[in-house]
């Protein structure tokens, strides 16, 4: 005798909930196989965690202050006392170096979610509503693709920097600022991502069976189409966390950004942490690439 509908159905959800369980738990060991498999990607991982350790923690261990002055100890060399040096006035650098890692880590995050942000939500609503919205959001994309970047952030950074300090204080004065207008000008190429994935996607079989069954656009978006659209944005966010953080050092170098004067006779360390930082995430966005991408089969 055939159960009664809800029965039946009552009777198949668990089947189908753990079928589906297995099914993501699956795509996310494959992901993370091929991560490993991309072996720059693995080094730049290892060298990104180390960096975050030493800054988040490092100023817990190493309790030298940022700001004392000592002109005895002035432009001495790397020591037991002072590992990376002093700079002119005696201020130990490897102290400042990392307090400073805090702050372009932080800036390179957040300014990284306000574009991620951003952009796919715009992306998200041109490809999916098409039309004359579609082309007036990507006219405004293109014009802020046509502005010159770092001459607007120094522009902003001079324009608003003074007032933020006054009203937010020294330090989150000029975080604000920076990750706003970080942000702000990174969010176009997400935008145009976004926007091409979900022009892709929402002809697919799986969203048309969606859209069969009556399901809301809302509700296409944000079970079918954004969720599959999401290995590109992460490829994305990455490279976006690397330029926030060169961009706030080149306002740093400019004077325009947080108050840690480093020489340039003495850039070497701080260039070089930069460095490594800026290389770790470029690797990891491209072992994110291969692990992400289902059409990429790796030896």
């Amino acid at each position: 005798m055939t159960p009664p509908n809800g029965v039946a159905s009552e009777a198949v959800s668990p089947t189908v909930a753990r079928a589906h369980v297995r099914g993501t738990q699956s795509m996310r060991s494959e992901a993370w196989r091929r991560f490993r498999k991309h072996r720059l990607a693995s080094v730049g991982a290892a060298i990104l965690v180390v960096m975050v350790i030493a800054v988040v923690a490092g100023p817990f261990i190493y309790r030298v202050p940022i700001d004392e002055i000592d002109f005895k100890a002035k432009l001495k060399a790397p020591s037991w006392a002072h590992p990376l040096g002093t700079d002119d006035l005696g201020q130990d650098l490897l102290a400042r170096m990392l307090y400073g890692g805090r702050i372009s880590l932080a800036v390179g995050v957040v300014a990284m979610l306000i574009a991620i942000t951003a952009g796919t939500m715009i992306g998200a609503m041109a490809g999916q509503l098409g039309g004359t919205v579609d082309h007036v959001l990507m006219r405004f994309t293109d014009l802020f693709l046509s502005l010159p970047q770092l001459p607007l952030l120094l522009l902003l950074a001079y324009l608003f920097r003074d007032a933020l300090k006054k009203a937010l204080g020294p330090e989150m004065g000029v975080f604000m600022l920076m990750v706003v207008v970080i942000g702000g000008l990174r969010w176009m190429p997400v935008a145009r991502l976004v926007r091409a994935q979900f022009l892709s996607l929402r002809e697919k079989e799986f969203v048309e069976a969606a859209r069969g069954l009556g399901a809301a656009p809302l509700r296409q978006v944000v079970r079918h189409i954004l969720p599959n659209a999401v290995g590109p944005v992460i490829v994305a966010a990455t490279i976006d966390v690397a330029a926030a953080i060169l961009a706030e050092s080149s306002l740093s170098f400019l004077g325009l950004g947080f108050p840690l004067d480093f020489a340039p006779h003495w850039a070497i360390f701080p260039g070089t942490a930069i460095f490594l930082t800026v290389l770790s995430i470029n690797y990891i966005g491209d072992g994110l690439r291969d692990a992400l991408d289902p059409r990429k089969v790796l030896s």
